[in-house]
């Protein structure tokens, strides 16, 4: 799983806020035992309230707004691709009868679209080239 550099940078700053707290702790307790139990209390009940706000905001996002990835669904009886869809024969008693062309870049450039194919539908997050589609069809 790739993390983006924003949620990157959210990791690293929780590391060490962590690293220091925990660390801020042992020399509580090293120097004040009973200041250091107060505190890692306190620490815990703050720790505690922001994950359940994290869980709550997490519940509640819908999930088209996950910020990255392409969904792809396809309906049934349907085909969907993320990408390029070139070179194939899809479909009953359908044929290639020459080899497939070079698939070329995708024309969605990257980027995180959804793709979704309908009830006996076809869809492709980039081109659809050089196909057989359909019964009794041939590609040459």
């Amino acid at each position: 799983m790739a993390v983006s550099g924003t949620a990157r940078i959210a990791v690293w700053v929780v590391a060490v806020v962590a690293g220091v707290v925990s660390a801020g702790l042992v020399v509580a307790l090293v120097v004040e035992p009973d200041m250091a139990d107060r505190t890692a209390s306190v620490t815990g009940a703050v720790v505690g309230l922001a994950a359940f706000v994290v869980s709550v905001i997490t519940l509640v996002r819908s999930p088209g707004t996950s910020g990255g990835g392409r969904r792809v669904r396809g309906g049934r009886g349907g085909i969907a691709a993320g990408g390029n869809i070139t070179g194939n024969a899809i479909g009953d008693r359908s044929k290639a009868v020459r080899p497939p062309t070079a698939a070329g870049p995708s024309s969605v450039g990257g980027q995180d679209a959804d793709v979704r194919a309908g009830r006996d539908g076809i869809a492709a997050g980039g081109d659809i080239a050089d196909n057989a589609l359909g019964d009794d069809s041939e590609r040459r």
